[in-house]
């Protein structure tokens, strides 16, 4: 959610209600003692003077030298450039402590996603771990968001196909959905559909301003993954067809052979199906 006041802005970087509001009065004051700010801010002069303490720990004010006594705000710029250093440095030092655990077995199970940023996030992570076949269903803004992704991925060898709603300019295989007009009119929503080597997929249905997740899931299950990949592939052929467009690839389940139909048929026997 937006912060609509400056104080806000400061409670969503993790500020107190009360530091929030000492570091904006010393932002319009330039410099202060902590007695003044305690009355302008309307605190007992205790709490603001700890206040101005952990203001200053977080580097975000500072203090006199000489008596101690006058306070002045570092600017904001500067304060939100090292706010985000911190930030990174203790969230690569968390992303290497957590990386130590070792994950659990896949459950193949149907999990639930609430939010467009969980949502992104889980699509970006099956595109950085596609290995073999990845197909993809885009409305425009979603499409623009994952093409650096999908283009990393097709660099790098992963075959991918996925049906889009307006021209695009990309090396990705893409076909424009034959009634994309009338789906982009009609449909609730910004739709999104990922399906990464028929081993996991993820299909959610955004707000037209992507502000909210109206519906979401995701699964490890390679049988529902397969079946996804087989209907979605089904409708890129088609819409290829209808278009004179011929496809780099075939996608169908059994002409691509990915991971998760072997996971789940096992190996290719060479007997017709």
């Amino acid at each position: 959610m937006t912060a609509t006041t400056p104080a806000a802005a400061l409670l969503d970087l993790g500020f107190t209600e009360i530091e929030a509001r000492v570091y904006c009065e010393l932002i319009r004051a330039g410099s202060a003692t902590g007695y003044r700010l305690a009355k302008a801010v309307g605190k007992a002069s205790a709490n603001t003077y700890a206040a101005l303490e952990t203001l200053a720990a977080k580097g975000a004010v500072f203090v006199d030298d000489a008596d101690g006594r006058a306070w002045r705000a570092v600017p904001p710029r500067e304060l939100v450039a090292a706010l985000e250093a911190r930030f990174s440095q203790r969230s690569q030092a968390a992303l290497a402590s957590l990386e130590t655990l070792k994950p659990a077995s896949a459950e193949a199970r149907l999990y639930g996603l609430r939010t467009p940023d969980q949502v992104l996030a889980r699509a970006g992570a099956m595109i950085a771990a596609a290995e073999e076949v990845l197909l993809f269903d885009l409305f425009p803004s979603l499409f623009t968001t994952l093409a650096p992704d999908l283009e990393r991925a097709h660099a790098r060898g992963v075959r991918i196909v996925g049906q889009v709603y307006e021209p695009v300019e990309t090396p990705l295989a893409t076909v424009r959905q034959p009634t994309a007009e009338v789906q982009l009119a009609s449909w609730p929503g910004l739709q999104i559909t990922i399906v990464r080597d028929a081993q996991e997929h993820l299909t959610a249905l955004l707000s037209h301003d992507a502000q909210h997740c109206r519906h979401g899931v995701w699964t490890d299950s390679p049988y529902l993954a397969c079946l996804q990949h087989s209907g979605l592939a089904a409708e890129i052929v088609l819409g290829a067809r209808a278009c004179g467009q011929t496809l780099p690839f075939d996608p169908s389940l059994f002409g691509s052979r990915p991971a998760g139909l072997e996971a789940l048929t096992g190996p290719a026997s060479g007997v017709p199906l």
